[in-house]
């Protein structure tokens, strides 16, 4: 699976989320050595994750 890496780095303070991608800082650097399962499912998460910092903008 390819890295949802939008090449904008910025973790939200209040989340822990990064703004481009939605991921935690341990899912970005875990990333690489995760299988295609744990990879699909924290792409699920990332949506949602998404929806809720731009809506806290």
């Amino acid at each position: 699976m390819l890295s949802p890496c939008t090449k904008v780095c910025a973790i939200d303070a209040a989340s822990g989320w990064c703004r481009g991608c939605g991921r935690t800082l341990d899912e970005i650097a875990a990333w690489g050595s995760l299988g295609d399962a744990a990879q699909r499912r924290i792409a699920e998460r990332l949506p949602p994750r998404l929806a809720r910092l731009r809506t806290a903008d």
